[in-house]
């Protein structure tokens, strides 16, 4: 018979990571927030795990445990069945909330049906901890910043193909940062699940070189940046692009004339206390109008002036200003490595 193994999360991060590993938590649990790789296998729905918790409560451990046997028994086979289905080699990691009794259970009736387990010790809560661990390791950021229209998300994709280190926040948010920034876009994960998202992306960077990201306010929608990074954000240097406005109108006009009108007016509703209430009719006009020049010029009216307010809190020594005179994303990212070399802002 197959022994049960207990491995920390440093180990985990370190083992083979095509063994499957399986998340026996509840799907709420789950959906809150998960290990970016992990198989949602619940041992409980979410109103058995609420009934269960309950009992614990109020009637102590061994009541609880017993409503848990009666709850999972019938379950087990198919749980057994789904497993075998999922596991590699015969192998998988299995974790719970805090590698506590929902995984140990689950991995001794899994040993005796010959798969062999690994125990995330600590569970999901180790995870969550060691990943507040890595986003405070040290690392040196280079922000890119601009007035909106101006093309920064197609400029950090060329410098990764350019073989810079980027970090893409508003792809890992599903959001891109404004009134508009939601639409066309998946639903929006929480922000625990975005920094579990975003761990995996920060392993795989190169602590010792310069990583580049968008200049974002602390929100992205609905998601929150982790305060270890976002301070860091504000500390480090930032490129900041001058482009003309008819440009980035012209470039805004591309991105939203194609889409549902009535989706416009929607996320032009949001601002509508920042627009002002005749700027606000004037726009809506205009989107119904298909006169998507008055209506785009409009908005960034006030997002450019949102913008040069939020440049007051930054530091004036750490701007460095680039004009681009074109909308050439290529041609743009090696103007702002150039930038970036000549000013010795790269690690």
């Amino acid at each position: 018979m197959n022994i049960s193994q207990k491995i920390n999360i440093e180990t985990f991060f370190r083992s083979e990571r095509n063994i499957p590993l399986i998340d026996v938590r509840s799907p709420a649990e789950f959906e809150h927030g998960h290990i970016p790789e992990a198989i949602n296998l619940p041992l409980f729905d979410n109103d058995e795990r609420a009934i269960i918790g309950t009992l614990y409560k109020q009637n102590g451990r061994e009541e609880a445990i017993m409503k848990g046997v009666e709850v999972a028994g019938p379950k087990m086979i198919r749980f057994i069945q789904d497993v075998k289905k999922k596991a590699s080699n015969n192998k998988i990691y299995i974790h719970c909330w805090r590698g506590g009794m929902r995984s140990e259970t689950m991995a001794w009736v899994l040993n005796l049906a010959g798969i062999k387990c690994y125990i995330l010790e600590g569970g999901y809560k180790a995870y969550r901890k060691y990943l507040k661990r890595e986003l405070k390791k040290e690392a040196y950021f280079v922000i890119i910043g601009g007035m909106t229209g101006s093309g920064k998300t197609e400029i950090l994709k060329r410098l990764e193909l350019l073989g810079e280190q980027i970090i893409d926040l508003e792809a890992l948010a599903h959001h891109k940062g404004s009134a508009f920034g939601g639409i066309e876009q998946k639903l929006q994960p929480t922000t625990e699940q975005f920094e579990n998202n975003l761990l995996k992306v920060w392993e795989k960077q190169d602590l010792n070189r310069s990583i580049w990201l968008e200049d974002e306010s602390k929100l992205i929608g609905k998601v929150q940046i982790p305060d270890e990074i976002f301070f860091r954000m504000r500390q480090n240097p930032v490129i900041e692009i001058k482009m003309e406005k008819t440009i980035r109108i012209n470039r805004l006009i591309m991105e939203y004339a194609k889409l549902n009108p009535l989706t416009l007016e929607t996320a032009v509703l949001k601002i509508s206390k920042k627009l002002g209430g005749l700027n606000t009719k004037k726009c809506i006009e205009a989107i119904n109008k298909k006169d998507f020049r008055t209506a785009v010029s409009l908005v960034l009216n006030y997002y450019d002036k949102a913008y040069y307010k939020g440049l007051k809190s930054r530091n004036i020594n750490s701007l460095y200003l680039v004009k681009f005179e074109t909308d050439d994303a290529l041609l743009n990212a090696n103007t702002v490595l150039t930038a970036a070399r000549k000013n010795g802002l790269l690690a």
